[in-house]
């Protein structure tokens, strides 16, 4: 077997054990726009697939409502369970998920777009600057997950004015496939 092939079974066996990890945590179950939970949450994955994510960024994608978010309080496991998800996920991609769950999102989304970005956890309260590496994975994986969520909750759709241009504003933070579907989504809807 090649080196590529290779590469591709071990990321597909990683994907398989994260999903059964999000089954027995309970996220096929749980209610979310679109189906359930797990629905969603692979359809972010997916997304972040189909706009050439590292494979690191589509497993904190697949797995980002972990510890709940600052939008969707249900959590599937608790946070002094963190070396559960990142044995399952590896360290770095749990990284990105305990941002995304820890970001406290009113006072750190308008900071992303302005360096020095500042950015506080809602779990502990600590402010701090983030790598810009992490900065932006946390953006594009945000915009792969509101996208998704617009898409399957009219009232969010309707009201989705001041995310578009939230995540204009990040526009040097995202990849050239995150910014044409935020533009897609705002020409489609006449922003």
């Amino acid at each position: 077997m090649g080196s590529r092939a290779r590469l591709v079974v071990r990321v597909s066996e990683a994907l398989d054990t994260a999903r059964g990890f999000l089954v027995r945590t309970g996220a096929a179950s749980i209610a979310h726009p679109g189906g359930s939970l797990l629905a969603h949450l692979e359809r972010t994955r997916t997304t972040l697939d189909t706009w050439g994510a590292p494979r690191t960024l589509q497993l904190a994608g697949l797995c980002h409502a972990a510890y709940g978010t600052d939008g969707f309080a249900y959590a599937l496991i608790e946070l002094r369970r963190r070396g559960e998800l990142r044995a399952v996920i590896g360290a770095r991609a749990e990284a990105i998920v305990y941002s995304y769950c820890g970001c406290d999102r009113v006072f750190s989304h308008p900071r992303l777009g302005t360096p020095p970005v500042r950015f506080r956890d809602r779990f502990t309260g600590r402010v701090f600057t983030p790598s810009p590496a992490a900065v932006r994975a946390f953006a594009e994986l945000t915009v792969a997950n509101e996208l998704d969520v617009m898409r399957h909750d009219a009232a969010l759709a309707a009201a989705g004015s001041g995310l578009i241009a939230l995540f204009r504003s990040w526009d040097g933070l995202l990849s050239w496939h995150a910014r044409a579907a935020v533009e897609q989504w705002a020409h489609a809807r006449g922003w």
